[in-house]
């Protein structure tokens, strides 16, 4: 058995798999630009940027989108080294398989789920909001039974400090962020095609807000509202602020990174992906974190940080610029008027986490087909549709759970274990890249990692300095009484122990020879 757990998948036979693809190679460098751009333009800086920096980090949250961008550009040259080298669908999970085995391998295929998974059910909570406040402006008021999560799970502080956990279910489903998460995985059912169309059409749309918010943002500047730039620690938890604070704040940032990497999960639907994955992985990278610190930067700037901490921060900070050239007649609501240019936002931030949604399930159903071609998954999930050519199967299956998920799970308790298993992904991608480089020095490497192996080494040690930052924030919760999300954590590890004995063992195709 133990030597089963940490055989390994020659890459020779890995290299083989992505020459005979059944997925269509339909995929441009540029629709994989778009496609990582579409992934991390999100919930991130639509919604957790206004929390990272009203609760822990003020307007130093710019340097915390440097920390997280830091991380994400060491684990992505690894990435794009990994995914020249081995252009396949599975991502981290086929890169573990290769060098460090099959108890790895399940591991990081059962972490991509909890971050491409449950993440997708996350924004598509924040979806909903927006849903919600466009459908407002039209006079159409949704029922609250039909937006909320029917797990209510609710954090409340205690005079001594310690937290009281209240959990009930109530009779409401999320129906909203169910109804999203299937029409995205419908379009994924269609074609990949059809789905980068959508992608590059809501990427225009959302690149186009953020540039204008950024763009009238800077006239309403305070600089003021920039002081103090790092505030100090309020007493009341060792990341309220302070440079300990701005660190943790990269963790909750890092939120709004994850998935670029689901871009090397379209290798076996990129044209050339040697040549096309490097430019789709970077370039989506370097792009997004530059409209990151710069809307931070405004948003910061406009408002107080001590504002900041709400669902829509940058609708907070629409309101305070107050422009009164942007209000135009609208009948539908009480006023007469609407605010043009937050109406724009909204409209954005639709199609923002449209995108993320559609590229989130993307990306968890293309690393389920190359578990299932491994025998370490049901075969659903590899069955390939005649005429669409997609996985349309096992992509149907995974969009009911991820609609189920977000219809009723209380996701407010899962963004930073969703940080968690993406810093986890991260670090193996980094030691991959090491051990293939010792290992298997003469295979053809169209893209290389400069700076080897000092930049997959730092990429370890950052990945370990983000996953101890949120092991130490749920340690500090769990010895205060909060212990959910520890539990959440070890019950989510252990049903994937127990799934892989009773079923990805017995099944391994690499086990009988396959």
């Amino acid at each position: 058995m133990a030597s089963q757990m940490f055989s390994r998948k020659s890459i020779q036979s890995i290299i083989a798999d992505s020459q005979k693809s059944e997925l269509k190679r339909t995929l441009s460098a540029w629709n994989l630009t778009s496609l990582g751009i579409g992934a991390i333009i999100g919930a991130g800086i639509f919604v957790m940027t206004g929390d990272a920096a009203a609760n822990y980090a003020g307007p130093a949250v710019i340097i915390s989108f440097v920390l997280a961008g830091l991380v994400c550009a060491v684990a992505g040259l690894c990435y794009a080294e990994l995914a020249s080298t081995m252009p396949v669908s599975g991502s981290a999970y086929t890169y573990a398989y290769g060098t460090m085995g099959e108890v790895f391998a399940w591991a990081m295929g059962w972490l991509l789920l909890l971050e491409y998974g449950i993440a997708a059910s996350t924004v598509a909570a924040g979806w909903t909001g927006y849903i919600v406040e466009i459908l407002k402006d039209f006079g159409l008021v949704i029922p609250a039974a039909l937006t909320s999560a029917s797990v209510v799970v609710q954090e409340v502080a205690q005079p001594d400090g310690t937290f009281l956990l209240k959990s009930a279910i109530e009779p409401q489903l999320n129906l909203v962020g169910a109804f999203g998460i299937l029409m995205v995985t419908a379009l994924l059912v269609i074609g990949v095609s059809e789905s980068a169309k959508f992608t590059n059409i809501a990427v225009i749309i959302k690149v186009g807000v953020l540039l204008a918010f950024i763009g009238i943002g800077l006239v309403y500047v305070n600089p003021d509202n920039w002081t103090p730039f790092v505030p100090e620690n309020d007493g009341t938890a060792w990341n309220h602020f302070g440079w300990m604070g701005v660190a943790y704040a990269s963790t909750i940032i890092f939120f709004a990174y994850v998935g670029f990497e689901g871009v090397s999960t379209a290798a076996g639907e990129a044209k050339n992906p040697q040549k096309d994955l490097p430019i789709g992985i970077l370039g989506s990278l370097v792009i997004c974190t530059v409209i990151y610190m710069l809307v931070a930067l405004v948003l910061t700037g406009v408002v107080s940080y001590t504002q900041l901490g709400v669902s829509a921060p940058i609708a907070v900070a629409i309101n305070a610029m107050n422009p009164t050239w942007a209000q135009i007649p609208w009948p539908f609501v009480e006023s007469g008027t609407l605010n043009g240019f937050s109406f724009l936002i909204k409209i954005g931030a639709i199609m923002g986490l449209s995108s993320v949604m559609l590229v989130l399930c993307y990306a968890q159903t293309r690393v389920f087909y190359q578990m299932s071609k491994d025998g370490l998954v049901p075969e659903v999930f590899g069955r390939i549709h005649q005429k669409f050519r997609t996985p349309a199967s096992g992509t149907t299956l995974l969009g009911i759970l991820i609609a189920i998920a977000a219809a009723t799970l209380p996701l407010n308790l899962l963004g930073s274990l969703v940080s968690l298993g993406t810093a986890a992904a991260f670090g193996i991608v980094c030691l991959s890249v090491i051990y293939l480089r010792k290992t298997a020095p003469d295979i053809h490497r169209p893209f290389r990692v400069p700076f080897y192996p000092v930049l997959p080494i730092v990429g370890v040690g950052l990945c370990l300095c983000i996953i101890g930052l949120i092991f130490l924030d749920k340690l500090t919760k769990f010895m205060a009484g909060n212990w959910a999300p520890m539990a959440i954590l070890i019950s989510y590890f252990a049903v994937g122990v127990v799934i892989y004995a009773v079923y990805g063992r017995k099944n391994s195709r690499l086990a009988k020879g396959g």
